[in-house]
């Protein structure tokens, strides 16, 4: 059986990524450092195995990893998918918020994968990086948490350069706006219709299309595809400057 591990799995793309993963025959780990939310995730999931974790934390990396994957272990599939939005001005983003948001965002990545390393190796597994359209564009309040997802980005060609050798393929999914519940109470009527309008398939993503495009990426389908970033999105990334009143136009 292949093993999967997936962070940031108490919830949202993470949890659908699990399950998805589960329902393919995978046996996966849960992390999330959210104690009761991450309980009552793996409840009723067979095969599935929660893990507390703060990916921001080296020395929980490693304990972690001491625990799950001794010398030798396999691991066929990394999801990073953990991370924190905290959106603000330039000027209102003092130095502690900055690093709040890229010790979990970039931070976290690199400790995963790095320690990860070995098992992935022994498995020739597939490391997969959960970044953001905010990565690709730049917008409004996003200093921080879209710097940190265009370091992602990068991250991950490094990854593949650099362990493609070993059989380890790297690659990156960038979600558009997702109808998480989260997002969903959050965005207002205007914001909801102002992304409806700019992208071309005119509706949010939902979680597990998202999840979709990750378990595709760690099997055996996408065995020659590496070091790719590659946009979930609606269309978004494509319309370059296809504002909804030019394309009312044509």
């Amino acid at each position: 059986m292949k093993t999967a591990l997936v962070t940031g799995a108490a919830r949202g793309i993470g949890l659908a990524t699990a399950r998805q993963f589960l329902e393919q025959g995978w046996r996966v780990i849960l992390l999330d450092r959210d104690v009761p939310a991450l309980t009552e995730a793996a409840k009723g999931l067979d095969h599935g195995q929660p893990c507390i974790c703060d990916v921001s934390r080296p020395e929980e990396v490693q304990a972690m990893l001491a625990e799950h994957f001794p010398d030798g272990t396999e691991l066929h599939a990394l999801v990073n998918n953990a991370g924190v939005a905290d959106f603000g001005p330039i000027e209102e983003t003092d130095f502690d918020r900055w690093r709040r948001v890229m010790e979990t965002n970039l931070d976290g990545v690199f400790l995963m994968s790095q320690a990860c390393t070995p098992a992935l190796r022994a498995g020739r597994g597939a490391i997969v990086n959960i970044a953001s359209i905010s990565g690709l564009r730049a917008s409004t309040l996003r200093v921080a948490y879209g710097t940190s997802k265009a370091g992602v980005m990068h991250l991950t060609q490094q990854q593949a350069v650099e362990l493609g050798e070993y059989g380890v393929r790297a690659n990156c999914v960038c979600p558009g706006p997702v109808a998480t519940k989260l997002a969903m109470a959050v965005h207002s009527p205007e914001i909801i219709a102002a992304y409806h309008d700019a992208l071309p398939l005119n509706r949010y993503g939902t979680e597990d299309e998202i999840a979709a495009m990750i378990t595709f990426l760690c099997s055996e389908k996408a065995s020659f595809v590496t070091g790719q970033i590659i946009s979930v999105d609606g269309g978004f990334e494509a319309t370059g400057i296809g504002l909804p009143a030019l394309r009312e136009e044509a």
